[in-house]
């Protein structure tokens, strides 16, 4: 019929009701006009999203907003797992919502995490003296991942480094509800810069922002 309504148009007034809620949740300096517009382009982009369970879908959008990051695959991800009782969505915040947190808390002078590949030169040294240098290979083919690291700097000159092997960002994979599916497997780059960076959020000055986000982030797993 002309007048039936797809279930991306569905979906789309669905949000647009939601539009108080998302409103009350979403920190001032993000327009609930942009967050529904970047939620919608999620979905239409992952079209595996609108066969799921619909509760777990407007769930995850909520504490997405809750948050203050946008479904975009930078800041954070809806992912499809398999459960029991059919596919489920899981909201999970991604590098770039995490390390915008951590920024947002105003204590660091710096942070940044990278992955390491076999043909890189990458030293890491502990003991007194404790450091790490990187030069990536700028060649086409990097090779395989060996390692990820991150490192933070706080303002008063105190200096935080943390390294994984790809063993360690496995094992973290491995204990995922999503880690057949989603950023693990389109984006493993992106889900293992995130991996270390929440490993070295812990030994960072904290916020009620960030722990929320990691709190979340901690519901897929």
């Amino acid at each position: 019929m002309a007048n039936e309504i797809t279930p991306i148009d569905g979906m789309r007034n669905t949000l647009k009701a939601m539009t108080p809620e998302f409103q009350a949740a979403l920190p001032p300096q993000i327009p609930v006009e942009k967050f529904i517009r970047t939620t919608m382009t999620a979905i239409q982009m992952q079209p595996g999203l609108l066969n799921a369970d619909k509760r777990s879908l407007l769930a995850s959008t909520m504490k997405a907003a809750q948050d203050g990051l946008l479904c975009d695959g930078r800041e954070a991800a809806l992912v499809v797992y398999r459960t029991k009782e059919g596919p489920k969505v899981q909201y999970m915040p991604m590098v770039g919502g995490i390390l915008k947190k951590i920024r947002n808390s105003g204590e660091l002078a710096s942070i940044g995490a990278h992955v390491v590949y076999e043909r890189d030169q990458f030293e890491y040294e502990l003991g007194d003296d404790e450091r790490i240098a990187h030069k990536p290979f700028l060649g086409a083919d990097r090779g395989q991942p060996i390692a990820a690291y991150a490192i933070a700097k706080t303002k008063d000159g105190a200096i935080y480094r943390e390294v994984m092997s790809v063993a360690d960002v496995e094992k973290v994979r491995a204990a995922s509800k999503a880690r057949d599916a989603g950023p693990w497997v389109d984006w493993w780059d992106e889900m293992a810069r995130k991996t270390v960076i929440r490993r070295l959020a812990k030994r960072l000055p904290s916020s009620a922002d960030l722990d929320q986000v990691l709190d979340h982030d901690n519901e897929s797993f």
